[in-house]
């Protein structure tokens, strides 16, 4: 235990501060009594808040450990991903949005009912029930990490915390207390990550000091352009396999299109995509940056191959207990930002987790309309049900590996598939039912064959050292330590790994499972829709993709005078 007494009561400050949000929302406005209020905050959310939502729901606690460690471990390239999403955001803003926020449908799969039949519709929905759940107890466990190392909070303790108190907020607050609470928890965030930045950079003159030490050991690498599909991180393996998750997340992703909807019209979610995405890569490259920052404190002694810690997703942490536990309320900060990066994501993820259940599964098994106080206690519930389900998940996250690779896989191996069918709805019209359910299928089997399929070569590390390691190595740093003394690596890496014992398929890099997921799903359904007929002159033309996004609003404002046309499969969609 090294928290001190200002630590504990920044933490449980912030801790608390969060499950106020919820219960002020409980007891303000609407009381959350409606679907409208519960799921979509009565339209009433502004460009702010749901853009840190839309970062914080994306980047979080495995983020925040992943990306440190892979930059500490294996240098900095990972950074350039962040320019894919410069790509990603026109791709999202004018080409899927217009269509689900002119739908307005609680569940984004409901398109697919709409398009492609409920069989397309339930194997999507599951697909994205899958991806979240594994992800939200991946965030749980990451959390606990921090809390179990600095704290001392048993892991069990720690996950079962951060989860109840997700749950709490999330059942009680609805769609609002989940934003709100996510523009209060990134920042946050954003402290936690500048701290570590800052107290490193104190200890070595600056945040040159830190960059130079990464390149004086070969950590800083931005420019590799090998077009070899196996290598794991390139310019080319991380913009192209960047602008499909980036797309697949913030496009057809039902935790990021129910914020969408929250939003009064479709102008100001355009503008809310341009905001959030230099506040997201601005949060992504300080993460990264952070993991230089602690490898400027261990550079000639790792505390990997030491002993003290077995993976670099414990570095955070770890350099935490060396570094600021004199400075009373500092490692209680850290702590609060480590929790609230796992609060917002998982907060997110109930509260869409929730809505699938109940708009895919509950509603078309009982076949009756219910009505919307039931709709709203349903909702409540499910949120419940989900937390639960989480917490237990988590404790098997860490049989799964690094938290960053293991997080993207996760999205790649579904969401390449989803995406797929997506696109084909939105953008072929010819495509059909049979069609695109063999797609879907065959993507998903064959992304959770090659995501989950083995075995795999071993991860390279750039070289660690422990020639500096002295019995005070861990409490002070060495102001005069030059960054190009004599280097003796004990790296597993100088290890030679015969590859060639591997098969290809499984030496792609994990940044392309999204890739080729899609592009089978893609192959798949315009070849087999060739064979059946084509019901495109049945559809809605509001299913596809027009060249006038002026005409979303056009449409909304339509619905909303004259509700009496609206179909009963729209009933709850946010202009009912």
């Amino acid at each position: 235990m090294v928290l001190g007494v200002f630590d504990y009561v920044v933490l449980t400050v912030t801790l608390l501060a969060s499950a106020a949000i919820g219960v002020y929302y409980r007891l303000t406005g609407g009381k959350q009594q409606t679907t409208r209020e519960y799921m979509f905050g009565d339209k009433k959310l502004s460009i702010i808040p749901v853009g840190f939502s839309l970062m914080a729901s994306f980047l979080c606690a495995t983020a925040m450990f992943g990306l440190s460690a892979e930059n500490y471990l294996r240098g900095t390239q990972f950074m350039v991903i962040n320019v894919s999403n410069i790509i990603g955001t026109p791709i999202v803003a004018y080409v899927f949005l217009p269509v689900f926020y002119k739908l307005g449908y609680l569940s984004v799969y409901q398109y697919l009912e709409e398009r492609f039949g409920k069989s397309t519709r339930i194997f999507a929905s599951v697909a994205f029930s899958i991806q979240t759940v594994l992800r939200t107890a991946l965030v749980l466990y990451a959390a606990s990490l921090a809390l179990n190392a600095i704290a001392g909070f048993s892991q069990t303790a720690s996950m079962a915390v951060v989860g109840i108190l997700c749950t709490f907020y999330s059942t009680v607050g609805g769609i609002k207390a989940v934003i709100v609470g996510d523009l209060f928890q990134s920042l946050l965030m954003f402290g936690s990550i500048f701290t570590v930045i800052a107290v490193a950079a104190a200890n070595v003159g600056g945040l040159s000091g830190i960059w130079r030490i990464a390149n004086d050991y070969g950590r800083v690498e931005l420019f590799n352009f090998q077009i070899d599909p196996t290598v794991r991180h390139s310019w080319w393996s991380l913009m192209i396999g960047g602008i499909f998750t980036y797309v697949s997340v913030y496009g057809v992703n039902q935790v990021q299109v129910q914020r969408y909807l929250t939003m009064k019209d479709y102008g100001t979610v355009v503008r809310t995509l341009w905001f959030s995405w230099p506040i997201t890569a601005f949060l992504s490259l300080s993460m990264c940056f952070a993991g230089l920052a602690i490898f400027s404190k261990y550079r000639d002694c790792d505390p990997i191959k030491e002993g003290r810690i077995t993976s670099g997703d414990q570095l955070m942490a770890l350099f935490v207990m060396d570094t600021m536990t004199d400075i009373p309320g500092l490692t209680g900060l850290f702590l609060a930002g480590v929790c609230s990066s796992a609060l917002c994501s998982v907060s997110a993820a109930l509260n869409s987790l929730a809505a699938v259940t109940l708009e895919d599964y509950v509603t078309p098994m009982m076949n009756v309309d219910i009505p919307d106080e039931k709709r709203v206690l349903w909702l409540k519930v499910l949120v419940i049900v989900y937390g639960i389900l989480s917490i237990l998940l988590a404790f098997y996250a860490h049989f799964l590996g690094p938290l960053l690779q293991i997080s993207m896989t996760i999205l790649g191996i579904i969401g390449g598939p989803m995406l797929a069918v997506f696109t084909l709805g939105i953008l072929v019209p010819y495509t059909n039912q049979k069609g695109a359910l063999m797609g879907l299928v065959t993507g998903l089997v064959f992304s959770f064959v090659l995501g989950l399929g083995g075995p795999k070569p071993p991860v390279h590390n750039l070289p660690t050292y422990t020639n500096g390691c002295t019995p005070t190595s861990f409490y002070d740093f060495d102001l005069n330590a030059s960054s190009t003394a004599p280097l003796i690596s004990t790296s597993t890496t100088t290890l030679e790994i015969h590859e060639e014992n591997y098969m290809y398929l499984y030496k792609i890099s994990y940044m392309y499972y999204i890739v080729i997921g899609f592009a089978t799903t893609i192959l798949v359904t315009l070849v087999a829709s060739l064979f059946f007929e084509s019901n495109v002159n049945t559809l809605d033309p509001k299913l596809f993709f027009s060249a006038n996004p002026k005409g979303v609003e056009t449409q909304v404002e339509t619905r909303q005078k004259r509700p009496s046309t609206v179909s009963k499969t729209v009933t709850f969609s946010i202009n009912s």
